[in-house]
Parts: C-alpha cells; structure tokens; sequence
C-alpha cells in the first residue's frame, strides 16, 4: 500500500517536488536528483505538470516510469484548467489501473490556446477535481493550500473557507512555499478553527536563484521578507552567496517548523538535489550522515 495519508499518518514524511524533464540535458538532471535525493528515504516525490500546463504528457510518462520502478511512490499533479471532465477522468483511470495511487488536484493555470488566450477548463475549482478523484478510484487527494492566501482570493478568510471546503473531501495540504513560520502557524490554526485537522505539509524552497524566485514567488503569492530580499539584492551577482543564502534561510525555517511538530516537510527541488540534501544534513535528518 502507497497511499500517502497512511504513510503520513505512520510518522513523519519527507518529500519533494520534482518537474518532468523537457531536454536531454534536463533529464539527465532529473535522473541525477533522483540518485541524490534516494538517500533520504523520501516518502513520495510530487510531479509537476510545469508552467500553464506546459509538460502534461512528461507529467503522466514520468508518474508511470516511477510507479512501474518502484524508485519512490509519486503523486501526480493534476489540474482542472483546459481539461474536459472526461480527460480528467480517463487520466484518472490510467493512473489506477496502473496502480497510482496519489495526486494532487489543482485548479491549475491554463495553456495558451492557438489564439493566444488561456483556454478554460470543465471544472471551474479544484474541489471539483477532488470530488472526481474520490468518484474515480480509491485516491489519496491531497490538494494545495497558500499561507499567505491565494493570489486570486478577495481576502484571507475566504481563502481558508474554500481551503477548508477542499479538505472537507480531500486527505491532505500541501502548502505553497513561504518563508515566515507565522504564515503556517496562522494557516493551520485558522483551518483548526474550521473544523479542519487534516495534516498540512509545509513546503520549502531553497533559494538558488534569484529569477526563479522571483518569478515563483509571483505566481504563488508568496511575500519575501524585506530583510531576506535585502539580502538576495545584495548577492545578486554572486550565485554561490545567494545560494549560500538560501540554505541558511531554509535550514533556520525547516528547524523552527520541526519544533512545533508538523507532520513532515515537502522540498521545491528545481529538480536540483544538493540545496535540499545541504538543508536536511543541517537538519541531522536520517540518510544525511549527521
């Protein structure tokens, strides 16, 4: 059994996010990450379905290849925007059949269509796509949840109202990257307040470049800190620092988090394995050698 809440359940998890290659060289880069991150025993790798949609068919190729290998239990992102209900559902069905057993349902940001404009989806919000989940097969759901609130929410209220409607039926959070520990601590309690007790993993990112940053930041609503964007303007011109930087940020974060409890820690990897294992050896984390 590979179900993710269960394996959540059992103990503390670790995980990553990871994007299917587009290149040659990317995937040499995907297959090397792979080798780095094995040694920390990860619980489930998240794949990605890239920027608007961009690698949906890599997405599924990549699930399936880790699935049949058996080299870790992935979770496939899936999301509703630009998908007909019944391409969701026969998505779905591929992944049971092939004994997938865990995704992630996102609203998603949608492709640009021949014209130019973002093509809708069926589904108009993620809950729905849970619902599907849940209808399709027998699916650990998890679905995301922002701590500083959606982007496209008119308030921080609202947000966690829908937030909270989406795990009503879905297993889990998994949070966008952020980078003050009151921003978890307010999402977990405000869904508390709501009923909610679900476990909610906190994802991290370790800078190691500014443009990334940037431009995730952006799309996932994250706020950097003035001090912490102080600091990158300042390396800019010095990718090691500014790594450097990044490390030390998520390791002090990662180290406040683990002492209030959470139920584990979900790694933005940029298909990149030493930021994230320099993190978890700072950590003391098993596999790490410290």
């Amino acid at each position: 059994m590979a179900r993710i809440d269960a394996l959540v359940g059992r103990g503390f998890s670790l995980s990553f996010e990871l994007w299917p290659p587009r290149t040659e060289t990317a995937a040499a880069r995907l297959a090397a990450a792979l080798e780095g991150l094995a040694v920390l025993q990860p619980t489930f790798a998240s794949i990605t379905y890239g920027a608007a949609g961009s690698t949906r068919a890599r997405t599924h190729e990549l699930v399936l290849d880790l699935q049949r290998s058996g080299r870790l239990v992935p979770m496939a992102h899936l999301t509703c925007a630009a998908h007909t209900r019944a391409e969701l559902a026969a998505a779905l069905g591929t992944y049971a059949a092939a004994g997938v057993e865990n995704v992630l349902a996102l609203r998603g940001d949608p492709p640009l269509d021949a014209t130019g404009t973002l093509a809708e989806g069926e589904l108009a919000h993620a809950v729905e796509l849970v619902e599907l989940a849940k209808e399709t097969g027998d699916f650990c759901v998890a679905v995301a949840a922002h701590p500083e609130g959606h982007p496209d929410s008119p308030d921080l209220a609202s947000d966690r109202r829908h937030l909270a409607a989406k795990l009503a039926v879905a297993d889990l959070a998994i949070t966008q990257f952020f980078f003050e520990l009151g921003d978890y601590l307010g999402l977990v309690s405000e869904l508390s307040a709501l009923g909610v007790d679900k476990p909610v993993l906190p994802g991290v990112m370790p800078i190691t470049n500014v443009r990334t940053l940037s431009r995730m930041a952006e799309l996932s609503g994250c706020a950097i800190p003035a001090h912490l964007a102080e600091q990158i303007a300042a390396a800019a011109d010095r990718p090691d620092e500014v790594r450097k930087i990044g490390v030390e940020v998520a390791t002090e974060l990662c180290g406040k988090l683990l002492g209030e409890g959470v139920p584990g820690l979900h790694f933005y990897t940029m298909n990149e394995a030493a930021a994230t294992l320099e993190v978890c050896a700072n950590l003391g984390l098993p596999g790490t050698g410290r």
